[in-house]
């Protein structure tokens, strides 16, 4: 047998093999990353919609003309019955920094107009648009990481006639209580 031969053959199936495992590391990482992009946006959409339905309960409970007798204990279960403590877990464990961030400064906003809600504050108080137009700015830089994130494209205030995302410039409360502090000085 020459060696020639045998170390010819030993080395394209090295090449072969080696190729072989490239190809299959290669495509199972591409498949990784399809199925970590999935998982991302799913629970980028899930957590901004835990956060709406809690903030839908919190406006309910500051606007409800019914007196409710334990604003504290109806303000929490607003954030517990929405899944947003769950759902922020799998945000912290899926998303990137930058959304995990986003999402986490949210989720302060959010507390703290719970916060104000089970302190009694009304919808139409000075006390919860103090918070609730912070929290608003915040749900709009979630929207904003995310849609970075995933779509590389950015979003500006700008784009809807807007000049910041708070919402104070479309707010009929907060202009009505501008007006009136103009008119006491």
């Amino acid at each position: 047998m020459e060696w020639g031969t045998l170390v010819a053959t030993l080395g394209g199936a090295v090449i072969a093999i080696s190729g072989t495992v490239l190809a299959d590391h290669l495509r199972t990482r591409h498949e990784d990353d399809r199925g970590l992009g999935s998982r991302r946006r799913e629970v980028y959409i899930e957590f901004i919609a835990a956060a709406g339905s809690a903030h839908t309960r919190l406006r309910r409970l500051a606007h409800s003309s019914e007196d409710t007798t334990d604003l504290e204990a109806a303000s929490r279960a607003a954030l517990v019955d929405a899944g947003l403590y769950e759902v922020r877990e799998r945000l912290f464990i899926d998303a990137s920094a930058a959304v995990a961030g986003a999402g986490q400064s949210m989720f302060e906003r959010l507390r703290a107009l719970r916060g104000v809600v089970a302190g009694g504050a009304r919808d139409t108080s000075s006390a919860f648009h103090d918070v609730y137009h912070p929290y608003l700015d915040a749900v709009w830089a979630y929207r904003v990481a995310v849609r970075d994130e995933l779509e590389g494209r950015s979003l500006s205030p700008a784009v809807f006639g807007w000049t910041a995302w708070d919402g104070r410039e479309r707010c009929p409360v907060c202009e009505e209580n501008d007006s009136d502090a103009s008119a006491r000085r």
